[in-house]
């Protein structure tokens, strides 16, 4: 065979390599991954699965990013150092791991509007999220839900 009839089997073939490999990794991702709005939609959270097998979630977008012109940051942090870090890219879930098909547990969420971290447990139903924030036992929490922002 002629190297010009090789040119496009081995084009092909890289496609295809490249599409199945694509879909398996698409395949492995879990069904919380992906951008979450918060209950207000005012901001998107990114839930990504670390290589410690647990979940995270960061903030990736707020509606109204800025405060008196200038970004906004993490004010009311309970520790006083963390209170000039920026409030995108700010970690707002931590350390879940999945409890079944559909709970993710063991696992913390701090919400940036009062500066306190709370224990969490989170239910996933299809395009949207059941978060549930509590102190000591979940019966004493809150919940609300978010929405994929896909």
């Amino acid at each position: 065979m002629s190297a010009s009839k090789k040119q496009p089997i081995r084009f092909a073939l890289t496609l295809l390599t490249l599409l199945s490999v694509s879909v398996c990794v698409k395949a492995q991702a879990d069904r919380i991954e992906g951008m979450w709005y918060n209950d207000v939609k005012s901001a998107k959270i990114q839930i990504t699965k670390e290589n410690n097998g647990k979940f995270y979630g960061k903030v990736v977008w707020l509606k109204e990013p800025l405060k008196n012109g200038k970004p906004k940051v993490d004010e009311m942090n309970v520790d006083e150092k963390l209170r000039t870090r920026p409030r995108l890219g700010l970690p707002v879930l931590a350390d879940f791991e999945k409890d079944g098909d559909d709970k993710y547990t063991g696992g913390t969420i701090y919400d940036p509007l009062n500066g306190k971290t709370y224990s969490c447990k989170i239910t996933y139903k299809g395009k949207t999220l059941d978060i549930r924030g509590y102190i000591g036992i979940s019966l004493f929490g809150r919940t609300t839900t978010w929405s994929r922002a896909e």
